[in-house]
């Protein structure tokens, strides 16, 4: 079969499109025909080598931490699918195998598969909605009628959070650029504005907020400056660096690394099916183009969540 592979940590030239071993499932292990995977800033850093310390890889590696595809064979013990599902799943991050034809998947990790959307679209959902299910409900323990500021609001995950918090009936401000605008509006945020200006502090965008959400990356002392947004007992979650404390307002700060989780993922299948969560894709490559997606990336050239299909 073919897949895209890496054989040593370095910038996106060392990823290669070669014939590759077609994977035979153990115990408890789906051999999933992939239909699509997707691009996430992680594949870059694991890569690059970043985080060979945190997430230790055997080489070669197969980047693709998201999967959508078909079941195309059992390992002894499974049960939960059968043949012919489509299913959905994040990969464990340490060993991934997306950008493949076939990939071997943790029966324990896969979900239904979206119905009513095409199955390479599904493969933009399983990191990000996950990422966004664990920051809402587990990090910022989001309520109904609270006040939240989503910085980052129209990026993968941000898009999603705010989805998920205009559902549960919180009161939602969007922070992006302009031209994500009418998409955030579409979502149901209350309040969208543009790139935050840190100095005018948080009453010119109607904060503070009691629950402060960051997608972007900027340096330590703007993320100091987030913490003024905070409103006293209220929390900040970030996927962009932690945001300071402050214990004498009795603010608390939370950072996210995000884990797959079947019962999740499920769930946001469920409102994809239903209607109440969107999902935004912004390309659609093949996977022979995988070096030029991580290319682009690492330049800056990437704005939105892109689908990889498969060979």
């Amino acid at each position: 079969m073919k897949a895209v592979r890496f054989h040593e940590f370095g910038d996106s030239e060392v990823l290669r499109f070669e014939d590759v071993d077609r994977p035979v499932p153990g115990a408890g292990q789906v051999l999933v025909r992939v239909a699509a995977t997707s691009f996430n800033p992680v594949d870059d850093h694991i890569r690059a080598g970043v985080l060979a310390e945190m997430i230790p890889i055997s080489l070669p590696y197969v980047p693709g931490i998201d999967v959508a595809g078909t079941v195309a064979e059992l390992g002894a013990d499974v049960t939960s699918v059968r043949v012919g599902d489509r299913v959905v799943a994040m990969l464990p991050l340490d060993s991934a195998g997306g950008a493949a034809e076939y990939v071997l998947a943790s029966a324990e990790y896969l979900a239904p598969a979206p119905a009513t959307i095409d199955l390479v679209d599904a493969a933009a959902l399983p990191l990000t909605g996950l990422a966004a299910w664990q920051t809402v409900f587990e990090l910022a323990e989001l309520k109904p009628g609270q006040t939240v500021l989503v910085n980052g609001a129209g990026g993968a995950v941000g898009a999603l959070v705010v989805q998920l918090a205009v559902e549960l009936g919180a009161h939602v401000t969007a922070v992006d650029v302009p031209q994500n605008a009418d998409r955030l509006r579409s979502y149901g945020a209350h309040r969208v504005v543009g790139p935050l200006d840190l100095a005018a502090g948080p009453d010119a965008v109607g904060g503070p907020f009691q629950v402060v959400v960051n997608h972007v990356r900027v340096a330590p002392a703007e993320l100091a400056q987030l913490a003024a947004y905070i409103a006293d007992g209220g929390v900040a979650a970030s996927t962009a660096g932690p945001i300071p404390e402050d214990p004498a307002r009795g603010v608390r700060s939370a950072s996210l690394w995000v884990r797959s989780d079947a019962a999740q993922l499920s769930e946001l299948v469920a409102r994809v099916d239903a209607g109440k969560l969107r999902l935004h894709v912004a390309d659609r490559r093949p996977v022979a183009e995988l070096a030029a997606v991580h290319a682009d990336a690492g330049a800056g050239r990437v704005t939105g969540k892109i689908v990889v299909l498969a060979p």
